[in-house]
């Protein structure tokens, strides 16, 4: 009897904990979508023109707009990579060396070898600005990026919590039922018991 009550109240105090675990879940996940979503409004961020064939292609619904949600925010990431691409020529950061070439100053991918480097006027080797602009770009892009998988996280943590919650209203029923079986089951025992003493 008392390893069955045990289990009684171990369930009630597991789903009580699980109820509490599921609410925090369910706030802090509240919490951090508001966050993310004041956060990324107050960068006062706008998508360009529908004439942008780059805006046109993974922001068209929201051209003119300003970025206020996870989804715009990657979009957004993905319009910087397309523009910087354009202005590489399609190179990539790796593909670009540091300075501008002597040879060939218009050619974004330029050259890391100093010597081949074009000088400036204290005989510097001049930087690669193409290569500059996808640092910026890739700094942009990748807060963004990490704005829409706050925002993913944080429904994730809201789904987890109500998981849990459900979960811990689940237990405590439970164990609620076996309680109530329990008490019944012992009613009906002392009933039957009363009913066999022969009346004296």
């Amino acid at each position: 009897m008392q390893g069955k009550r045990f289990w009684e109240i171990g369930g009630f105090i597991a789903g009580g904990v699980l109820i509490v675990f599921g609410i925090v879940a369910i706030f802090m996940g509240v919490s951090g979508f508001n966050t993310t979503r004041d956060a990324i409004k107050n960068e006062g961020i706008t998508f360009g023109t529908a004439d942008d064939p780059v805006v046109a292609k993974y922001a068209d619904q929201w051209a003119g707009e300003q970025v206020k949600t996870g989804d715009q925010s990657r979009a957004f990431a993905q319009i910087i990579r397309e523009h910087a691409l354009e202005g590489s020529g399609g190179l990539t950061y790796s593909q670009m060396g540091r300075f501008v070439s002597a040879d060939d100053p218009e050619n974004p991918a330029g050259t890391s070898d100093e010597a081949a480097a074009l000088k400036d006027e204290a005989g510097n080797p001049v930087s690669n600005s193409t290569r500059n602009t996808w640092v910026t770009a890739t700094a942009l892009s990748t807060a963004l990026n990490v704005s829409y998988m706050a925002e993913r996280l944080s429904i994730f943590g809201m789904v987890v919590g109500v998981a849990l919650l459900l979960t811990g209203i689940g237990l405590v029923i439970l164990a609620f039922a076996v309680f109530g079986q329990r008490e019944q089951a012992a009613e009906t025992g002392r009933a039957t018991s009363s009913a066999a003493i022969p009346a004296g």
